[in-house]
C-alpha cells in the first residue's frame, strides 16, 4: 500500500494520535476506481463526500488540491484509491471549535473479477439512524459482522436488512432487483450508503427507490449488487434460490456502466 496523509496542507509523515477518526469512527471514507491514472467518477465521490462532511461538520480540504496529490500518488495506475476525512482533537465525544481537516490517500491493487456471485442473508442487522444513513462515515462494524458471517458460510456476499427486516444492501454494495419489468432499489433514508454506482444506474434504469421485503428479492426476476470498485456484479445464487444465467437487463447495464467509466470496460472483459 502507497500513502500519504495531510493535516490541511501539511503533509504528515504518520498518523497523529489525537485522529478522531481513529477514536470515534469520526471520519468519511470515499473508495474510488482508477483507469490508467485518472479518476473518472471523482465529482461524484466528491460530491458524496462533501455531503457527509456538511452532515459530520467536518472541515473540508481543498478538492484541487487533493485531487492533484491522488493523481500524483496514483502515477498512472488502474487501482482501487481510498480517500478518508477526519479532524485531530482532544478526548471526549466533543469536537474542537476548529480543527484542520485531516485527510488521507491510500492506493491498494483492483480486486480480481468475479463472476455470478453467492448471496446468504445476515443475521446482522443495521440500526436505523436517519442522520448517518446515507453517507459513507467511518464506523463499519455492522459490515464487518456482517462479513464475518459471509466468510463463515462460504458465500462471496451477503445481504442485510434494517431492526424491521426491510432489505438495505449488500455488506459492501447496493442492490437492485427486476420485478415485472422493473428495477428496482432498498430505501436508504434510515440505513446505508448511497452508492456512486447506484446513483448513476438509477439514472439508467429508471428504477423505483422502495421498502423491499426478503421475499420480494427471492422471487426477483432478476438480482445484482454493485458499487463504484467492482461495478455491476449478477447475482447467481442467493440461499436456495438460483437464477442459472445474466440476465440480459443486466448484461446491458454493464455495457452502459463500461461507456460510463472504462474502468469498468475491463471487468466487462474478465466476465
Amino acid at each position: 500500500m502507497n500513502w500519504r496523509m495531510f493535516a490541511g496542507e501539511r503533509e504528515l509523515a504518520q498518523i497523529p494520535a489525537d485522529d478522531r477518526g481513529l477514536h470515534y469512527g469520526e471520519s468519511l471514507f470515499e473508495t474510488l476506481r482508477s483507469h490508467q491514472g485518472q479518476l473518472p467518477w471523482w465529482s461524484r465521490h466528491w460530491a458524496r463526500l462533501v455531503r457527509g462532511a456538511k452532515r459530520l461538520g467536518l472541515p473540508l480540504p481543498d478538492e484541487q488540491r487533493v485531487k492533484a496529490e491522488a493523481l500524483d500518488l496514483l502515477a498512472g495506475q488502474s487501482a482501487a484509491l481510498k480517500l478518508r476525512l477526519a479532524r485531530c482533537g482532544g478526548r471526549g465525544y466533543a469536537a474542537p471549535d476548529a480543527a484542520l481537516p485531516l485527510w488521507m490517500l491510500a492506493v491498494y491493487p483492483l480486486p480480481a473479477a468475479q463472476a455470478p456471485l453467492h448471496l446468504v442473508w445476515c443475521e446482522t442487522r443495521l440500526a436505523q439512524q436517519p442522520q448517518l444513513a446515507g453517507i459513507k462515515h467511518g464506523n463499519r462494524l455492522e459490515q464487518i459482522l456482517a462479513r464475518r458471517e459471509v466468510q463463515q458460510q462460504g458465500a462471496d456476499e451477503g445481504l442485510v436488512c434494517d431492526a424491521e427486516g426491510q432489505v438495505i444492501s449488500a455488506t459492501s454494495a447496493n442492490l437492485f432487483v427486476l420485478q415485472d419489468g422493473q428495477w428496482r432499489t432498498p430505501l436508504l433514508e434510515n440505513a446505508g450508503v448511497a452508492g456512486v454506482c447506484r446513483e448513476y444506474l438509477l439514472t439508467q434504469t429508471d428504477g423505483q427507490i422502495t421498502a423491499l421485503h426478503p421475499d420480494e428479492v427471492a422471487q426477483a426476476e432478476a438480482v445484482f449488487i454493485c458499487n463504484a470498485l467492482r461495478g455491476i456484479l449478477p447475482v447467481a445464487r442467493l440461499g436456495a434460490r438460483l437464477w442459472p444465467q445474466v440476465h440480459p437487463d443486466i448484461a446491458t447495464l454493464q455495457a452502459r456502466l463500461a461507456s460510463a467509466h472504462p474502468g469498468f470496460a475491463t471487468c466487462l472483459e474478465a466476465s
